[in-house]
């Protein structure tokens, strides 16, 4: 009784009503925990070699945490977790642009706290040396090795000790995404728009109310297999980022924490694709869905389609179906089951608490 109502005075003291802070509160927390599994899914494949884990149980652990951010966050904020996916709702009308800019930094955030939290798990912020120390490096190094009580954890045994970004010890793959050998800055950048492109494709389609649907509450479980699906058969040419600040945090975390300006550098200069390639692949996925899909639905749907939150854009000169009578021809009815009821398995709650950004 005294510990309900503790809770009940903290939950009264701590409560937040402002709805932006919210959401950007549970956008940084599904956030962080995508990003800390993916990046230790990562860790333990590489610092096992493959001993206790290979690229795919590394897959799918990406997959899987994407299923579970969108069920942590995603009745509040919409779990987007990902900027590509942020600028497809603003796209569609279904997201503030203004907010576009703040959850974008609230993701980084999130990400570049990711890192740090997989940096202590597995290398267990030891004493030991770092080659090539730049700026915060050195300060950072410092200060771990005050709290130093393993001197021997899983990075620092893989990489001898050494931090670097390139060769067969590397470990900045873990935080970060960098092309194979032979993948050219080109043909990496035309991965990530279609990787991308393919995945906001599949997103449009799972929560599109006026198509096939998905049972309520699993829409998370089928995005987390659409992502896998992308993983296993996209990820060989650079390592399938897909989301513009899962890279960029961790990568800023491993210039600061030792690993130097190489981060920045190897590749050719490749840490800009990742940013910039997949808001293209975003905008070309959803654009493709409207064109090849949702633009193509009865006239008269359109209203029951916005109310129901359904990822279509409208086109007031598009015509019906060919062989059904429009309301004029038959004297202002429709045959009987035509157009057919929206469907009721919605799968927007779980993704985009649609209600609440329309309030926005």
């Amino acid at each position: 009784m005294g510990s309900a109502s503790f809770l009940t005075r903290v939950r009264r003291l701590l409560r937040i009503r402002n709805r932006l802070i919210r959401e950007c509160l549970a956008e940084l927390l599904c956030t962080f925990v995508l990003i800390t599994i993916t990046l230790a899914g990562a860790a333990q494949r590489v610092t096992s070699e493959e001993t206790k884990g290979d690229i795919l149980t590394s897959y799918l652990a990406g997959a899987l945490a994407v299923m579970v951010g969108i069920y942590i966050g995603g009745g509040i904020s919409g779990a987007h977790m990902n900027p590509s996916f942020t600028l497809a709702m603003c796209l569609t009308k279904k997201f503030p642009w203004w907010k576009f800019p703040i959850f974008v930094l609230v993701e980084a955030l999130a990400s570049f706290l990711s890192a740090g939290v997989v940096y202590v798990l597995y290398y267990g912020m030891g004493g030991q040396h770092r080659a090539g120390e730049p700026h915060g490096g050195a300060r950072l190094a410092r200060l771990t090795d005050r709290l130093c009580l393993c001197p021997t954890d899983a990075i620092w045994h893989y990489s001898n000790g050494t931090l670097t970004v390139s060769g067969p010890r590397e470990t900045a793959s873990i935080f970060a995404t960098y092309p194979a050998d032979n993948v050219s800055l080109a043909n990496g950048f035309v991965d990530q728009v279609i990787g991308t492109g393919v995945l906001l494709t599949g997103v449009m389609g799972i929560m599109d109310n006026r198509n096939k649907g998905v049972p309520e509450g699993l829409d998370p479980v089928i995005i987390a297999m659409l992502v896998l699906s992308i993983e296993v058969s996209m990820g060989a040419n650079c390592g399938c980022p897909l989301n513009p600040t899962r890279d960029i945090g961790p990568r800023l975390f491993t210039y600061l924490a030792g690993w130097g300006p190489e981060v920045f550098s190897r590749g050719n200069g490749w840490w800009w694709v990742p940013l910039v390639a997949p808001l293209l692949g975003s905008a070309v996925g959803t654009y493709l869905y409207q064109l090849f899909v949702a633009f193509h639905y009865p006239e008269e749907d359109g209203d029951a389609l916005e109310e129901q939150g359904s990822i279509i854009l409208e086109n007031k000169n598009i015509d019906l179906d060919t062989g059904v009578s429009s309301k004029e021809d038959t004297g202002g009815t429709v045959p009987t089951g035509y157009p057919p009821p929206p469907r009721s398995s919605s799968t927007v709650p779980t993704t985009i608490p649609l209600t609440l950004l329309n309030e926005s």
